[in-house]
């Protein structure tokens, strides 16, 4: 896990667009995830803080589907950004996604005080629809599996 993901598409989002709990850079207290490329896939890294613990050693649940929600979306929109022809990091406006489902299946107890990594595999299934596979990974052990639909944020969101 010592890639880092430099570009982060959220890096990318309008200050209107970039308080989310999960992933907004604006958010004080949120986690703020940060998902870029890695290959072909999508990646976040995050360090569950003391206040992520479920009981003692081990990772609260929240915090694991929140990581695969946000990745999921952030995973959407890295790759909508790309098949429009841009990148994170060209300071172009990336297109903005929703939930429209998720979907968490946890493998095993995620052990605390190991940084966790999300890799995420994206699959468009409509225009404005993308399906997003995350794996999460303590070290070299799959904890959890999601799935994450996701809608292209309609313009009447912020209206």
């Amino acid at each position: 896990m010592s890639e880092k993901v430099v570009h982060a598409i959220q890096d990318e989002y309008p200050d209107d667009f970039s308080w989310c709990y999960g992933c907004g850079r604006l958010n004080q207290d949120g986690h703020h995830f940060r998902t870029g490329w890695q290959g072909d896939q999508t990646v976040t890294e995050y360090t569950p803080r003391s206040e992520h613990t479920a009981i003692p050693g081990f990772v609260y649940g929240g915090l694991i589907a929140s990581l695969i929600d946000c990745h999921g979306t952030g995973s959407a929109a890295l790759g909508l950004h790309r098949k429009n022809g841009h990148e994170p990091g060209d300071h172009v406006e990336p297109p903005r996604f929703v939930t429209a489902s998720l979907q968490v299946n946890f493998i095993k107890p995620t052990p605390h005080g190991i940084p966790l990594k999300a890799v995420g595999t994206i699959e468009e299934i409509h225009p404005k629809k993308w399906k997003v596979h995350t794996e999460v990974f303590a070290g070299d052990v799959c904890c959890a599996k999601g799935e994450v639909v996701a809608a292209v944020m309609p313009d009447t969101f912020m209206k």
